[in-house]
């Protein structure tokens, strides 16, 4: 007779229950429809058995409904076991499936295993072992999981959802795959209504013709959109991108950088340094400043190119390089400034625009427009011209009682193995020159003009001078030779503002700029929560990395071997 009147309370319909469940305290576990009912003391002590009939058995706890093919209820402990087919429902908009479930009433929280899967409107996640905690209206599981949303498959060894927000973070062994791009981390929180990833841990972004690798970032899975602030490098095309702070948008097939930027060309095997950079893909093109420099290999040499600005437009086998605002660059053995350089790859050709000096070995070059040309065979320096105004300077190494000066209307010059061999000055030549004899004792400084003068040069001396066309000169002895006309009319001797060294490219202001602070290196980076959120790499998430397994990091791209 008892047993058939608690069965007839375990099959009240759930107002009733649910009121007596009330009365006793409000938090208990409310058994909705109790299906068949025993008790076994001697197996289940303090248990209440039941087992569907008709139908799936169904309890109600504060606004969470679950139904099962077998449960053990712990009434007294407020403690539930839900066995086969288990469905628990929060609302109307999330559901636990799993096969089993442990319920703790007076923490509400659920341990579910056996092939779980969580839903939401949105999203699906499954897992072998799931904690849902409905006090703090979040889910966690540490042996693998899968999400699928509208947009991404996601998955990870260690997850945490918070169901407020609509979050994931994800810990180890992290891997969202999208039919246009792969994200592999080792940390990364993920909304699922913005699908925004938040990238913690080493992380790479490979997309169809991108790869993005940073250290702490944010990606946007739908824009394919992002940013790194920590270790950030991105594959773009045929450049890698490297700063402090780097941003892509594929989009616009746009991507910049900020502070301590490298720019390497992997065709061209060349490198641009600055503290700001633009990249616009569409166009092939570059745009840096801030203590900008480019560095470029020439025959086993780096050739290091600065101005204010710098600028390379152009597929790789036609780049044009462009320094403006007080160009200057620097090989071992060459070196120059001007207002601006032109570069062309295609022609070969350098053009130093706008009161340019130009230094090769001890020779000082002036005029009013120079051109450098390339054998674009073997990439060697081949030529010169000056054109307009062209002057010719160096020191009198011998003697040292002068300057040794050629002038004309061009400067013609050729190169042999980087040192400037053969010079040509055309259209109203002047030359003064210090000759010694063989035992080093001066001879003489000879004044000479013409209409064209060709000098041979040898270890920056001049070995030879063959004057063209009615040469009228004279080779005065150093007492008669007045010190007025030892300088040719037009003669400025720039010897203090010689680069020397790479360094030298650089002005004060270049080495005290002021370089924009990066947000988010030690703060949170998650722009989706509200501002009263708690960091996201707070306490939670270091005891959920705790509980993962070491995993190997995301790798950096591999560089080129001759980047390397």
């Amino acid at each position: 007779m008892r047993k058939i009147l608690i069965f007839l309370f375990c099959c009240l319909p759930a107002s009733r229950a649910g009121a007596q469940a009330d009365s006793v305290g409000g938090k208990k576990i409310t058994i909705v429809y109790g299906g068949s009912f025993t008790k076994d003391e001697t197996l289940r002590p303090g248990a209440s058995i039941f087992s569907k009939d008709t139908r799936q058995v169904q309890f109600e706890h504060q606004g969470a409904d679950l139904w099962c093919d077998y449960a053990l209820l712990y009434q007294k402990e407020n403690r539930l076991e839900a066995i086969g087919n288990v469905r628990l429902q929060q609302g109307d908009s999330l559901i636990m499936n799993s096969g089993y479930v442990e319920y703790d009433g007076n923490l509400k929280l659920a341990k579910a295993y056996e092939a779980v899967q969580l839903t939401n409107r949105s999203m699906t996640l499954t897992t072998d072992t799931l904690y849902l905690d409905r006090q703090k209206q979040e889910a966690f599981y540490q042996d693998n999981g899968r999400i699928v949303d509208s947009a991404n498959t996601l998955t990870s060894r260690v997850g945490r959802y918070f169901m407020v927000p609509k979050k994931y973070q994800f810990l180890d062994s992290v891997l969202i795959r999208n039919p246009q791009y792969t994200l592999e981390s080792t940390h990364l929180d993920y909304y699922t209504v913005s699908k925004n990833a938040y990238m913690y841990g080493p992380s790479t972004v490979t997309g169809e013709d991108y790869t993005l690798y940073c250290e702490r970032g944010f990606y946007n899975t739908m824009a394919e959109q992002g940013y790194g602030i920590k270790n950030t490098e991105i594959h773009y095309s045929n450049r890698i991108i490297e700063g402090d702070s780097v941003f892509f948008d594929k989009a616009t097939e746009f991507a910049s950088a900020t502070n301590h930027i490298v720019v390497t060309d992997t065709v061209n095997n060349g490198v641009i340094r600055a503290h700001y950079a633009e990249v616009h893909k569409a166009r092939d093109s570059l745009f840096a400043t801030r203590r900008a420099v480019s560095v470029s290999l020439v025959e086993q040499d780096s050739l290091y190119m600065h101005g204010d600005t710098l600028m390379i437009t152009g597929p790789p086998e036609a780049r044009v390089l462009r320094a403006f605002h007080d160009a200057r660059f620097y090989k071992t053995d060459l070196s120059g400034k001007c207002d601006s350089i032109h570069y062309e790859e295609r022609t070969g050709i350098t053009q130093l625009i706008k009161q340019p000096v130009l230094w090769n070995l001890e020779n000082q070059m002036t005029g009013d427009l120079m051109l450098l040309l390339s054998d674009l065979e073997t990439d060697k320096l081949d030529s010169l011209k000056v054109l307009g105004n062209a002057f010719l300077v160096s020191e009198d190494t011998v003697g040292h009682r002068g300057y040794n000066q050629a002038k004309g209307k061009d400067l013609f010059g050729k190169f042999e193995e980087n040192e400037l061999r053969t010079t040509d000055l055309i259209g109203n030549t002047e030359v003064v020159y210090y000759m010694y004899d063989d035992e080093e004792q001066l001879m003489g400084i000879n004044k000479t003009i013409c209409s064209k003068i060709r000098l041979i040069l040898e270890n920056s001396d001049i070995r030879d001078i063959i004057f063209y066309t009615n040469p009228d000169g004279t080779l005065f002895p150093e007492a008669e030779f007045p010190d007025e006309s030892r300088q040719l009319k037009g003669f400025v001797w720039r010897g203090d503002e010689r680069i020397r060294s790479a360094e030298d490219l650089f002005e004060e202001a270049d080495n005290t700029l002021a370089l924009p602070e990066i947000k988010g290196i030690t703060q949170s980076i998650d722009r989706d929560a509200e501002p009263a959120d708690p960091d996201e790499t707070g306490e939670e998430a270091g005891q959920a990395q705790k509980a993962a397994k070491p995993a190997p990091n995301p790798k950096k791209p591999p560089k080129p071997k001759d980047q390397q």
